[in-house]
């Protein structure tokens, strides 16, 4: 896998990025001074706001995402959940009108700074969306894709497709049928196939916006262990609506919440607590954050 270390402004792998920056031994979060994670984390985020034009989809969430761990995003709907994690890979800017507030420090460097190449930003750091999207193409092929138009030169894509594949805990059940079109297999192949099309490219981390809500509760949870096996491998930051996914596949856990202005017209999604998942589902340190796990709201 290439060093997530490199510098963003470079090609993953050139010899000239090979040496990162120093990491820190430990990372704090929470009021309360909680070791979130040993080692530096993959993301530093201060005080970071997203804006839509001049609506403020999400304001001054600061936290940090540990390496090697499976961070839940959870809330009710229009807290800004999706709106944050698509400011982790950047792919909010592809939207005209948005601007990002406060900081996001990746392995130590600047996110969204000026030297910062947004596609190689978005090559480490994958995105897994809410629905199966595979390209109208063979499932070979769409596997290759990414390898392909970044311009990879493998020793064999032969090996790299069915690396990925297995990874992905898919290449027992389509090994002989690679050449068959991507639309062929079920929601819950599809969205496995979606994994190794992303892993292909050797990501960093992988980001996972609501992956089974159009599952099946056995697809689901093929995809909740597969998700505990890439964790090896991969840092994971999955925005869900299921509270009992998050509590039975994450580590740590984000609760976010809206807050709706007095004509209610507009709300912003604010950061209300984060900590260690069994924390979270059985002592939260805030009010808000138990009444929306017992089901009080949302």
């Amino acid at each position: 896998m290439p060093d997530p270390h490199a510098t963003l402004s470079q090609p993953a792998g050139d010899p000239a990025s090979a040496a990162g920056p120093t990491r820190r031994p430990e990372v704090h979060a929470g009021d309360d001074g909680v070791t979130l994670a040993s080692g530096a984390p993959v993301f530093r985020i201060a005080d970071l706001g997203f804006y839509y034009g001049a609506f403020r989809a999400i304001r001054g969430v600061s936290m940090d995402v540990a390496e090697n761990r499976i961070t839940a995003v959870i809330g009710p709907s229009g807290c800004g959940k999706s709106t944050f994690i698509r400011c982790l890979n950047r792919m909010n800017e592809l939207i005209p009108g948005t601007r990002v507030e406060g900081r996001i420090s990746y392995h130590d460097q600047d996110l969204y700074g000026d030297d910062v190449d947004p596609i190689e930003v978005r090559r480490r750091i994958g995105m897994v969306f809410q629905k199966p999207n595979p390209f109208p193409k063979s499932i070979y092929d769409n596997v290759a894709f990414g390898p392909r138009v970044n311009g990879t030169r493998p020793a064999s894509m032969d090996d790299l497709v069915e690396e990925s594949l297995r990874k992905a805990a898919l290449w027992d059940e389509v090994k002989d049928e690679l050449k068959k079109s991507a639309f062929s297999l079920s929601g819950g192949q599809q969205q496995r196939l979606c994994i190794a099309r992303c892993i292909a490219v050797r990501p960093d981390v992988i980001l996972m916006d609501e992956p089974c809500s159009a599952l099946d509760p056995l697809a689901t949870n093929r995809i909740e262990e597969l998700m505990i096996e890439l964790k090896r491998d991969y840092t994971i930051v999955i925005v869900t609506h299921n509270m009992q996914q998050a509590a039975r596949v994450s580590d740590r856990t984000a609760f976010f919440t809206a807050e709706v202005t007095d004509d209610g017209r507009e709300r912003t999604g604010v950061l209300v607590e984060f900590d260690r998942t069994e924390k979270i589902f059985t002592a939260p340190s805030d009010r808000r954050t138990e009444d929306y796990i017992t089901g009080r709201f949302g």
